[in-house]
């Protein structure tokens, strides 16, 4: 990582503060099942939108889809007359499904993550004896995003920005006055996400961290998940770098790499699996979609014995 594209990241951002650009249309949908948030991101003057983290709903027992959630960003999208250009992954999430596919049916939009993904498919490729017939070049996804990438949503300026330590792949999408750090960070009374993953990294995560942290204190952060912190009867996903610096119990300002990686690591010991992380990472790794169905026109979730 360098410093460079969050230089152009700042610039963009300080640009559209000064009234040279839009502002983007933020609407974000709650799924209390999966404790995810997923945005849609729209530009104001074009109507162009970017869908990022939508959720396929899964019911474990039955292993059964359907698709309620992502039904609601469907009827938004269409009401608002939106055109969706971007479905984007902040990376492969271990605790829902991914919709993406499903929208791109419904909607539109090519289908984007980080090109480290491909270090995620080896990881877990090799962890579910996936075969060779899963492609483990992130050829599922139509865009793989490097670090400092500039793209638009409409006449929105946008950048991506590899955040990796939760897993290898993780990328913050940062679009107008808007940053979309997936999980990264908490809301400041929770924290941080765990970097005990396969490829995760307690020290990486802190250094991706305070990459996004030297943003503007006005830059909106919008989060992935929310679990409501001790004391809080809301949920939240939406807060500052400001806000961040000030009272992220994990990461305010002070708070040296060290402590951090000793505070992440002890915390993670601690943590148990999320509960869909089998299918969630089957599914996501592929793009969204479920592994190829056997002879029997079925598709199936393989679960390691003794394995994570």
């Amino acid at each position: 990582m360098t410093d460079a594209p969050l230089a152009a990241a700042t610039d963009q951002i300080l640009m559209t503060e000064r009234g040279a650009g839009p502002k983007p249309v933020i609407r974000t949908f709650f799924d209390e099942a999966t404790f995810t948030a997923s945005h849609v991101v729209h530009d104001p003057d074009t109507k162009a939108a970017a869908i990022i983290d939508s959720v396929l709903d899964y019911e474990a027992a039955s292993g059964r889809t359907s698709y309620a959630s992502a039904e609601k960003i469907v009827e938004y999208v269409r009401t608002e007359g939106l055109h969706v250009e971007w479905q984007l992954e902040t990376h492969a999430h271990a605790d829902h499904l991914s919709a993406a596919p499903w929208l791109q049916e419904q909607v539109g939009g090519k289908l984007g993550i980080g090109a480290d993904i491909v270090t995620v498919q080896n990881v877990f490729g090799k962890i579910f004896n996936a075969g060779s017939e899963f492609a483990r070049d992130g050829s599922q996804f139509e865009r793989l995003f490097h670090d400092g990438d500039r793209f638009k949503v409409g006449t929105l300026d946008a950048i991506a920005l590899h955040v990796p330590g939760h897993t290898p792949a993780d990328m913050a999408f940062i679009i107008g006055d808007a940053a979309f750090i997936g999980d990264t960070l908490f809301m400041p009374d929770y924290g941080t996400a765990r970097a005990d993953f396969p490829g995760g990294d307690a020290r990486m995560l802190f250094r991706s961290i305070h990459r996004l942290l030297k943003l503007p204190e006005q830059t909106r952060l919008f989060l992935c998940h929310d679990y409501k912190a001790p004391g809080r009867d809301t949920f939240a996903w939406e807060t500052t770098v400001g806000a961040e610096r000030a009272h992220n119990v994990h990461v305010h300002d002070g708070v040296t790499e060290d402590d951090f990686v000793k505070m992440r690591t002890t915390r993670d010991a601690k943590l148990s699996l999320p509960n869909l992380i089998m299918p969630s990472v089957q599914v996501n790794i592929r793009g969204g979609h479920m592994p190829e169905p056997e002879e029997n026109g079925v598709s199936y979730i393989k679960i390691p014995i003794n394995k994570m």
